[in-house]
């Protein structure tokens, strides 16, 4: 994994390197991320670039058609020092792109709309003689009346990507499409039981997969029947840590309490036990998808030696145990139990 990450990361320095001599924009566009908030606080990210707008997902395409629509997610021109202004539900921030692109802002005293704000992102002064552009911004909230929370890891989570077999993690990325990528089976109805009706419930997607990656995964969660939600990345060259994002939801969202969901192939059980500790009564349950390729190797066991017992921890190698424990737990009924069952067999 470090090694295709690795590679990655090379590869969008030097197209940086090469592109970097270009410096009027002509196709400035500013590409907001899902983001999130509660309580009148709002936290928005997103990335400036000089790039056209993506092509359309198509149903099927060539593999290589999924090569060039990757490669070209990885291969932008990033925009830095761009002054932007942030407004959402009547608070506003101004703020300024970092050197890979990228902004980040805090709004304190939004008035915030549940389960979804819009908001926009706007320049606030003139960029290299480019005089006007902004983006749409949606905002997941969450409002005092929604009692539980969903934080998910993503690879090998809901996505099947083999985490563990480098390569062929890498391939599929390439080349597969969000019509082409697959969900364990069930695991969608299992989502969308967490959720509850009317997806009352915020579910946030938390992943080590880097930015570039945020509207394939957007694509692959509505395609596949998952709950809209925050994806919650990390940059390709300058990282940002999955305990980060965690803290930051567990902070702004203070009202709720968790279900987290991951899965035994890489870190996930080491991050949820620190989590469980430092967030005492904050976690309602914990659950494993068994993806290892030796489940003999005591990894898990080790990552979640003086579990709190308190805090039940579900490791289960397919979506119908998982919604069996939480079903007894009280936090999924017996009509998603039904429909995961459906869905796997």
């Amino acid at each position: 994994m470090g090694g295709a990450r690795g590679m990655l990361r090379r590869v969008e320095r030097r197209w940086d390197a090469l592109r970097g001599a270009r410096r009027v924009p002509t196709e400035l566009r500013i590409v907001t991320y899902v983001a999130h908030g509660a309580g009148g606080h709002v936290v928005v990210r997103g990335r400036v670039v000089d790039d056209p707008e993506p092509a359309e997902t198509l149903a099927g395409e060539s593999p290589w058609a999924a090569v060039r629509r990757t490669a070209r997610g990885f291969l932008t021109t990033e925009l830095p020092g761009v002054r932007l202004r942030v407004e959402v539900g009547g608070a506003t921030a101004e703020v300024v792109t970092d050197a890979d692109g990228y902004l980040r802002a805090e709004l304190d005293g939004a008035t915030l709309t549940s389960p979804w704000t819009t908001g926009r992102v706007v320049l606030a002064a003139a960029y290299r003689g480019v005089e006007h552009a902004e983006a749409e911004v949606r905002v997941r909230t969450s409002d005092g009346r929604a009692a539980l929370g969903v934080l998910s890891d993503v690879d090998d989570t809901v996505l099947q990507t083999g985490v563990q077999r480098t390569w062929t993690m890498l391939r599929q990325t390439l080349t597969g499409s969000a019509l082409t990528r697959t969900s364990f089976p069930g695991a969608a109805e299992l989502y969308r039981g967490l959720a509850g009706p009317d997806e009352a419930a915020p579910v946030f997607y938390v992943s080590s997969s880097p930015w570039n990656l945020h509207e394939f995964l957007l694509e692959f969660l509505a395609h596949r029947g998952f709950p809209a939600g925050p994806v919650l990345l990390r940059d390709l060259v300058t990282g940002g840590h999955k305990r980060e994002r965690i803290d930051e939801l567990f902070g702004v969202h203070a009202d709720l309490r968790w279900v987290l969901l991951g899965d035994s192939g890489e870190h996930d059980p080491e991050i949820y036990a620190e989590t469980v500790r430092r967030h005492p009564g904050r976690v309602l349950a914990v659950c494993i998808r068994e993806v290892r390729l030796d489940p003999r190797d005591g990894v898990v066991e080790r990552a979640v030696a003086g579990w709190d017992p308190s805090v039940p921890l579900v490791l289960a190698p397919d979506s119908l145990t998982m919604a069996r424990r939480l079903a007894a737990l009280g936090l999924v009924d017996e009509a998603c139990v039904a429909a995961v069952a459906a869905a796997s067999d």
